[in-house]
């Protein structure tokens, strides 16, 4: 068998990932108010220090009512106050009283019942009627029914979204530890970048790399500096010496191919930085390096990617996203979704990442393909949601059983 498929040294995708998600040491550990914790990774699991509900309250506006009634329709009761959420009554409620209470009011002592407002008839002198039977406790929230003090709330390694955000500060948590977010420095290598239309004719292109990982990071949750090199052996040594001492994962593009410009690797290993894994048996990104730099307690992480900007956004979508996860101690594999291919597809030596649009019909998650696949291509991207895994060496038919990862930036 012949082809860059074939080409010795290649390893797969998922050893690749496996390396990724290994190899990175995580970063040291911050307290943080859970204001500014969205986005984040426990470093500590969180217990909470209150009952929820921390004292038991009405779920309805109606009234809380001491009834010994077996069947509290058309049941009559004096109403001796009020309890508005917030508030509190020292009224010890007897049978045959009730108060008027509204949702979230602390429930007073001695209730048996709450009656929602909608089966109650205000009636003269200060008393209601109800006109429907309740159960006893009826719409009562019962002290620590969802939460009890010192239940575990969240655990190492959890995300906070918005919900985790909103159910702990439910709970009275004002601060968090969490593992520092990675300083990442990105390095476009290179002389054909066009900074003007006419630099065009001088057989230039327009920077593409840039503005993506710019924007993927920020969209991640880091603001990353953008540097533009020069494919110059000393230039490059130089800026890889600079750069480790100060990020903790730098990330370029173009330079990790075997031609006569590609110096990252050799100037990577000249600056101190040791070989994880070269050249990946997919497509594209092929040329995918990782290395790591360690002295003493300092570590730090280069990702080479490519030159061609589809395969950065396919990288960065599948690798870049786990090794900055690792960064911050999270190490869960990649979510691969299974979804039908709706057309046939032709083999091909590597394993590939094809950008598809998926969809639903009628329950089944379905792959369509979309065309100009090729590495140097992002226009299908305006389309593209999800990347799949095409396997190597294999004619696929349409129906056949596809994993793929959603991508939504």
């Amino acid at each position: 068998m012949s082809g860059c498929g074939a080409e010795k040294g290649l390893i797969s995708i998922d050893e690749a990932l496996a390396l990724v998600q290994t190899q990175p040491k995580a970063l040291n550990v911050e307290t943080l108010p859970l204001a500014d914790g969205l986005n984040r990774y426990l470093a500590k699991a969180i217990y909470s220090n209150v009952d929820l509900p921390s004292f038991s309250q009405s779920a309805v506006d109606g009234y809380a009512l001491n009834s010994s009634a077996e069947n509290l329709q058309d049941t009559v009761y004096d109403v001796i106050g009020e309890i508005k959420a917030g508030s509190e009554s020292d009224h010890l409620l007897k049978d045959g009283q009730a108060i008027r209470i509204f949702t979230g009011g602390k429930i007073p002592e001695g209730t048996t019942h709450v009656a929602r407002q909608e089966i109650v008839v205000v009636e003269a002198n200060q008393t209601i009627r109800l006109t429907e039977h309740i159960q006893p406790q009826a719409d009562i929230r019962f002290v620590g029914e969802e939460v009890q003090r010192g239940q575990q709330l969240a655990d190492v390694g959890q995300r906070i979204n918005i919900g985790a955000l909103a159910a702990l500060s439910m709970a009275g948590v004002y601060s968090i530890d969490v593992f520092q977010v990675p300083q990442v420095v990105v390095v476009i290598t290179g002389d054909e970048v066009a900074e003007t239309p006419e630099d065009l004719q001088a057989g230039k292109v327009f920077d593409a790399n840039g503005p993506l990982l710019k924007a993927w990071l920020k969209d991640y949750g880091i603001d990353a500096e953008i540097l533009h090199i020069a494919d110059a052996a000393a230039e490059v040594t130089q800026c890889f010496e600079r750069l480790k001492q100060q990020y903790d994962l730098i990330i370029t593009t173009g330079g990790v191919s075997v031609g006569d410009y590609d110096f990252v690797r050799p100037c990577a290993f000249e600056t101190g930085f040791e070989q994880v894994f070269w050249k990946v048996k997919q497509k594209p990104g092929k040329p995918l390096f990782f290395a790591e730099y360690t002295q003493q307690a300092q570590s730090c992480y280069l990702l080479g990617l490519p030159g061609n900007p589809a395969a950065v956004y396919v990288c960065m979508q599948v690798y870049g996203k786990a090794l900055l996860d690792a960064l911050q101690n999270q190490r869960q594999p990649l979510q691969w979704l299974s979804g039908v291919l709706t057309h046939d597809l032709k083999s091909d030596a590597r394993e590939r990442f094809l950008r598809m649009q998926a969809y639903f019909d009628q329950g089944q998650l379905k792959f369509q393909s979309l065309a100009k696949q090729q590495s140097h291509m992002l226009s299908n991207l305006m389309q593209a949601n999800s990347l799949v895994r095409i396997p190597a060496n294999t004619k696929l038919e349409g129906g056949q059983l596809l994993t793929g990862l959603f991508i939504h930036n």
